[in-house]
């Protein structure tokens, strides 16, 4: 087996005939930071760095991690420094799934083999800024290329979704949906909570002066998700809250928040539960799906964050986070209500996801996240959900990306990874090949189609 060869990730016979049978079924991809502008306007990129490392921060961070200046990573560099600073340290790469996926960008999308390094980059950059002057190097046209049928975006409850009503009127053969991310709605204890409250005031037209009003406002921009396709709501905590809580206690607690109070832990809390039972409640009624990512701990790098803000690779995880007890209220109110999909930071917690999905068929685990979508944490992942939970009933792949040009090559690992995982079960004797080849075939295609109702 040479490098990302027929191949790549397929160690049996088996496994070679199951990714044979869904290596070219559509892409649909529920979760991901699509640029929408970028996709609808069509204008495309200008070089292999704002195409594959300007919006990366997977990408910054081992950069950083190999020693390279921020000014060459995310500073005032110009995009060819940029990339031949990421090109002199990309074989210290080797082992992360980063250097698989930009490699099968090159070969996929570019028809480029050569392994990126110092001594290779220029012929990269020229190379592949020839292709993507062309209109076959376009948004919109490398999403016809790599097939995918739906791209489901993030966007906050403040958002118009102007380009996303474009995208409906404009886009052939791509579904461009919105998800409704209601995180900020939910941590009242971030500074940008009051900016949120007003911002939802201005894009519903509702008063949020008192507790009432935002919650019509927060209902007003759920209803305009959902007449705009929205199947989906989003919601990222470091720690889930959930327990019962009267309206009079929320009120009171948003009050003191809106006038500038300080709030106890106790106080917090209480109000992620109410927002949370109350977000999942406006979810039940329209059958949206709820997705909940849990874990991670954001902006842990202090210098990191001073510097550059949110978002720019300094999220950690942490087995600290209690997934059970805080959960309970919560799936058993919504019990058999809604699909509710559950992603963690950190493998330690697929034990008790996994339990909790056996119980609650209304619970699925969601695709290995963050820094477990490699192939070794997705196999990790499917081996133990599979044989816990039903593995059959495992939401499939999200790709998470910033990129799009990524898309293509997440889920070829995926879907490798899976074929892989299930052949071994063939050759083993454990699973028959008719039935592997139901099982593959529908986590790559049909069961994300069915949790989501696209």
């Amino acid at each position: 087996m040479s490098f990302l060869d027929d191949d790549y990730l397929l160690e049996t016979d088996a496994a070679r005939e199951l990714y044979a049978t869904i290596e070219d079924r559509p892409i649909v991809d529920p979760h991901t930071h699509a640029d929408v502008a970028e996709i609808v306007d069509n204008d495309g990129w200008d070089d292999i760095w704002e195409v594959e490392a300007a919006t990366d921060h997977y990408v910054w961070a081992l950069m950083r991690n190999c020693g390279i200046d921020e000014e060459l990573i995310t500073g005032d560099a110009s995009n060819r420094e940029k990339w031949d600073a990421l090109a002199e340290v990309f074989p210290q790469f080797a082992g992360n799934p980063t250097y698989e996926w930009v490699h099968l960008d090159l070969k996929r999308r570019f028809g480029i083999d050569e392994q990126i390094s110092a001594e290779t980059a220029d012929d990269i950059w020229t190379e592949t800024k020839a292709q993507l002057e062309t209109d076959d190097m376009r948004p919109q046209e490398l999403l016809a290329k790599m097939d995918v049928e739906v791209v489901g975006s993030t966007d906050d409850p403040t958002d118009d979704l102007a380009y996303h009503e474009r995208a409906a009127d404009e886009l052939e053969g791509i579904d461009l949906v919105p998800t409704w991310r209601a995180d900020r709605a939910v941590k009242i204890d971030q500074p940008e909570w009051t900016d949120f409250v007003a911002e939802l005031e201005d894009a519903t037209e509702i008063s949020t002066d008192d507790f009432d009003g935002f919650l019509a406002a927060l209902e007003a921009s759920h209803d305009y998700f959902d007449a705009r396709g929205c199947r989906a709501c989003d919601l990222g905590l470091e720690q889930p809250v959930s327990r019962p809580v009267s309206d009079e206690r929320a009120r009171e607690v948003y009050q003191q928040a809106l006038a500038g109070g300080s709030l106890s832990e106790r106080e917090v809390g209480d109000f992620m539960a109410y927002i949370t039972a109350f977000v999942g409640e406006l979810n039940a009624e329209k059958g949206w799906v709820t997705q909940l990512h849990i874990g991670p701990v954001r902006n842990y790098r202090d210098s990191l964050f001073e510097q550059l803000g949110p978002a720019a690779g300094g999220d950690i995880s942490t087995q600290d986070v209690d997934i059970v007890k805080p959960l309970e209220h919560f799936v058993n109110r919504f019990d058999d209500e809604m699909d509710i999909i559950l992603y963690t930071i950190d493998p330690t917690h697929y034990p008790s996801m996994a339990t909790m999905a056996r119980v609650f068929p209304n619970v699925t685990i969601g695709p290995a996240w963050w820094f477990n979508d490699s192939p070794f944490g997705m196999e990790q992942q499917l081996e133990y959900v599979g044989t816990v939970e039903l593995l059959s009933q495992h939401a499939g792949m999200v790709s998470d990306s910033r990129k799009l040009l990524s898309y293509g090559s997440r889920f070829e690992m995926f879907r490798r990874t899976l074929a892989n995982v299930v052949g071994k079960q063939v050759e083993r004797g454990q699973v028959p090949m008719d039935v592997a080849q139901d099982l593959v075939e529908r986590l790559a295609y049909d069961r994300p189609n069915e949790l989501y109702g696209f």
